[in-house]
Parts: C-alpha cells; structure tokens; sequence
C-alpha cells in the first residue's frame, strides 16, 4: 500500500473523494452512522449495487443488537421488520429481504447458510456492539467467506459499519466478554459514529478518542457514509464529518 498523507477536510464538503486506498477488500463496502439517510447515500448504495434497491435480494444482520445493553427484542425486531426508527434499511424497496442471525450458523451447518449469503446481493449489517459482532462474524465463518464475495454490497449502521475497522476504541465496547476493542480490520481506518447524534458524540470527544486509536478515523454523523471500492475510500455526505489523525 502507497505511504500517503492524509489531510483534514473541511466539515461542510460534501462528496469528497480522498486520494488514500486500503488494502483491497472483494466484497463493497457502504459503512455509514445512520443507515441509508438521505438521496447521497442512497445514489451510492445503487451505484454499488449496479441497479434499483427493487430489483435486488438482501439479508439484514441484526446480531450486532444482542450485545449493546441498550438494544434488544424490540430494537431487534423493529430492524428486521422494518419499523422505524430502527428499520430503515430493511423498509426500503428489496426484491426480497431475509433475515440472517449469525449467532445461529455454526449449529446449522456452512452447507446450508454459506449459499444464501452468496446469492444475497446486499447484506443490511445493523447497529449495536461491534466487537459482538465480530465475535460472531468470526466463530460463524462469515468473516472467512468475505474475500469471496466479490459482487456483495456490504451496507452497515453503526457498529456494523465499526466491525470492518482495526479498532473501536474502550469508548464503544458495551459487550462484557470482549477480549479487547479490535475488530476484523478490513479497512485500515477507524470510525467514530452519530457525530453531534447524543450529547457525549462532540468534536472534542472524537478527537479525544482518536488519541487512543493509532491510526486515522472518521468522525461522521448519521447523514455521512464511506464508500471502499477496489481499495478506494470515498465519503459521501449531506452532513457533517472529518477525518482525524491520531
């Protein structure tokens, strides 16, 4: 990978494409704060996807949600169902929608489980503790089959978005048994999510956080999603976010 320098863009620029790359990740990449939030996000889930959100299969993730103390059966179920505010993803227009909770697969079997992932054009990986996550990402083997998905849109909220990072930082581990607050690194940045979304979400606390992370981050709010195609990030905004260099 090229040594490159990264700059801190300004809050307001809007569909800023950085000139950075991190190692090449088959599988696309839509990791936003919020979901598909607005027009900008929405233009890029499709152009990731190659055609209209209706005429494409997706399965939605809810797993990440068992390990946040403040999501749970009615979080949960809202997401998968499609009702707001947790079912943003999952009520926009799909072909078809289904569910996949990883945290069942390793009892089931890789013969049954591994050809509906494949055959899923997007996968809707949904909020909650992302270390969780990528315990379950790990011990289900889905984290095993990602290189190979070369024409899956991977689409996540929060902290399904923070599990392809190298790291989450102390902040935003909610889950008692994690070991740490590594995660899968496929990308090689960090992400601070729902910048100005909660009290404690500042500038300050992110730069603070960024401190402790050893790498670069975003911070972005729930209108900000990163692109990562063929090793290429890009931001796309209708809001507010900055890269920072811990």
């Amino acid at each position: 990978m090229a040594s490159l320098s990264f700059h801190v863009p300004d809050l307001t620029l809007v569909g800023q494409c950085h000139d950075r790359y991190v190692p090449e990740v088959s599988v696309r990449l839509l990791l936003t704060s919020g979901g598909v939030t607005n027009p900008s996000i929405r233009d890029a889930l499709v152009d990731l996807l190659g055609k209209p959100t209706a005429e494409a299969t997706a399965l939605c993730i809810p797993t990440a949600q068992w390990g946040h103390p403040m999501c749970g059966p009615v979080s949960a179920r809202g997401f998968v169902s499609g009702v707001l505010p947790w079912g943003g993803m999952t009520s926009m227009e799909w072909k078809s929608l289904g569910l996949l909770e990883l945290s069942a697969l390793p009892t089931i079997g890789a013969e049954r489980w591994v050809s509906w992932v494949r055959e899923a054009d997007v996968l809707l990986v949904d909020g909650g503790d992302a270390t969780y996550l990528c315990h379950w990402m790990r011990e289900s083997r889905l984290a095993d089959l990602l290189p190979s998905l070369t024409d899956t849109v991977w689409v996540g909220v929060s902290a399904g978005s923070m599990v392809m990072t190298p790291r989450i930082g102390t902040d935003f581990v909610e889950w008692p048994s994690a070991p740490d607050d590594r995660t899968l690194g496929v990308v090689d940045f960090s992400i601070f999510p729902h910048l100005d979304g909660f009290p404690q979400n500042t500038l300050a606390e992110a730069m603070r956080w960024a401190t402790g992370i050893g790498g670069p981050a975003y911070a972005m709010d729930d209108e900000t999603a990163i692109k990562v195609v063929d090793g290429s990030v890009e931001v796309v905004s209708e809001g507010h976010w900055k890269l920072l260099d811990s």
